[in-house]
């Protein structure tokens, strides 16, 4: 067995935390869909609600809460009858469509390389796409 170059467990190692940060944040059944949805526009609790399926109200506003503690979402009240809240994302929350772009790929690569091509010839969900 080859020693362990410490350099390279440095390096190693200074990969692994700000990947282990991302995910952190991002991890969860929930996190990334509700993102998906705020970025194709979606702003309204309810809105956000139909286009995740199979989310509980409750958990909703649990990962919205948690998404706005991480600066990646704005909640915004309105003094209207009946109040109005909206969530958008943030300047720095957008700074994610690259890396849901980068999963999206990866993940159609993935289902062909599994399933193969007659799957992604399957049509696809549009509306829970946004």
């Amino acid at each position: 067995m080859e020693k362990l170059d410490k350099s390279n467990h440095t390096q190693c190692t200074g990969i692994i935390r700000p990947v282990q940060d991302a995910l952190d944040v991002l991890n969860g059944k929930w996190k990334l869909p509700i993102i998906v949805a705020l970025l194709h526009g979606y702003k309204r609790f309810s809105e956000i609600s139909k286009q995740v399926p199979g989310i509980t109200d409750r958990m909703l506003s649990k990962e919205l809460r948690d998404l706005e503690l991480n600066q990646l979402v704005k909640r915004s009240v309105y003094d209207t009858f009946p109040v109005t809240v909206e969530y958008t994302m943030t300047k720095y929350g957008e700074t994610l469509k690259d890396v849901i772009a980068a999963l999206h790929l990866w993940g159609e690569n993935h289902r062909r390389r599994i399933f193969g091509d007659d799957l992604l010839k399957q049509p696809i969900n549009k509306d829970h796409l946004g």
